[in-house]
């Protein structure tokens, strides 16, 4: 049992919305008194199937429970949008609106397209990640997180065929119930191509035309394939500097898959092992850190703001982010155990442009270094330091 980031504030009803696998109803179930909870699981076919013919009945479940309940529990609220209208209606009616409510979710598009009532504010918003290095403690190991990625099942055993197993029935499943079964597509052929190439391209800067002639699917489509991803949580959007600093920076976004054993296993590469000191490794490295920021930046409530930036020539900073109340910080991600001179050559380029900027550099070399005014740090002291963990 790991010990979660996320803290949902139980002074509240809440939300925890993540994908299919990070551990949402173990973190809630753990956090609300059993005996003063009614739980509903709306993945449990008797639970769907009753709610999906009367919504109202959670009502009579309430009343029927009122003596004693303090939470109501709804797990995979998106398979029934329509409950969330009776869920308002508890949070307000005489009688029952001491009751607080937790709710998960693995799909805010389902919710979305069906219009649902979102409680206007009543219930926080959480998300709940893959594990982050901090909450796998001494457990944590940075090659088997490159290779295999961090959702619990995952990090809960060392065995490597059943964590590339688990991973291949996780992507096939993502397929069918997250996707298929909700009917967020029409055809799932060029959807399932389209994954393999999404995962290949991971972190590059998205060109929708070059994804839809390979995939078999229009430009319009791939944007909607992208959008589901998002909501299904499955990735995020990772948007260009909105500032412009040169007047030939690249102004698309990126987009990263939410777990790097994820990513490989819908590009099909479980099998090949990622090797230190190849460009694999790098991407996969750079991938896991900006994870890794994101999701600390979530459990954290720091508010921080992220983006990259290129140039048409190439130059790039991998990671700006943007703190409030404090200074500026340009990151370039490295995952060289030794880092010089050569490493900071980039980030010299960009001083003028960022005058008032913190500057890092972020790798697995254990040996603090400086040059100039850039910092060069292990990732984890650099993510102490950035105020991220």
């Amino acid at each position: 049992m790991f010990q979660r980031l996320s803290k949902p504030l139980l002074s509240n009803s809440f939300f925890v919305f993540g994908a299919r696998g990070t551990g949402k109803s173990t973190l809630v179930k753990g956090l609300l008194p059993s005996d003063k909870t009614l739980f509903i699981d709306l993945l449990r076919a008797d639970d769907e199937d009753r709610f999906s013919k009367d919504p109202t009945s959670l009502i009579s479940e309430i009343q029927g429970t009122l003596a004693h309940l303090e939470w109501v529990m709804i797990d995979e609220v998106q398979k029934i949008p329509k409950i969330l209208d009776i869920v308002h209606h508890v949070m307000e009616a005489p009688g029952t609106n001491h009751i607080k409510f937790a709710l998960t979710g693995s799909s805010a598009r389902k919710l979305k397209l069906a219009g649902a009532n979102l409680l206007a504010g009543r219930a926080f918003v959480n998300e709940l990640y893959p594990l982050t290095h901090i909450e796998l403690k001494e457990e944590f190991d940075l090659n088997s997180a490159l290779d295999w990625g961090t959702l619990p099942k995952v990090a809960n055993t060392r065995e490597e065929l059943s964590q590339a197993e688990f991973l291949r029935t996780y992507a096939r499943t993502y397929l069918k119930e997250e996707v298929w079964d909700e009917r967020l597509i029409h055809n799932l052929d060029p959807f399932r191509k389209f994954l393999e190439i999404a995962a290949g391209s991971n972190g590059t800067i998205i060109n929708h035309s070059a994804l839809a002639r390979q995939s078999g699917a229009d430009d319009k489509t791939v944007k909607k394939y992208f959008e589901i991803l998002a909501d299904t949580f499955v990735g995020f959007y990772l948007e260009a500097h909105s500032l412009s600093v040169r007047k030939q920076q690249i102004l698309s976004p990126k987009f990263y898959f939410f777990d790097t054993g994820v990513k490989r296993a819908l590009e099909g590469l479980l099998q090949v092992p990622v090797v230190a000191r190849t460009f694999a490794y790098g991407r996969a490295f750079e991938h896991f850190l900006i994870c890794e920021c994101m999701r600390l930046n979530s459990y954290g409530r720091k508010d921080y703001r992220f983006s990259f930036l290129k140039t048409k020539t190439d130059l790039e900073i991998d990671l700006i982010i943007q703190r409030p109340g404090a200074r500026q910080v340009c990151l370039e991600i490295k995952s060289t155990d030794a880092v010089d001179e050569t490493h900071a050559k980039v980030l010299h380029s960009f001083r003028d442009d960022f005058p008032d900027a913190e500057f890092y550099i972020l790798s697995n070399d254990q040996r603090p270094k400086k040059f100039g005014t850039i910092k060069a740090l292990h990732w984890v002291e650099g993510l102490k330091e950035i105020g991220l963990s």
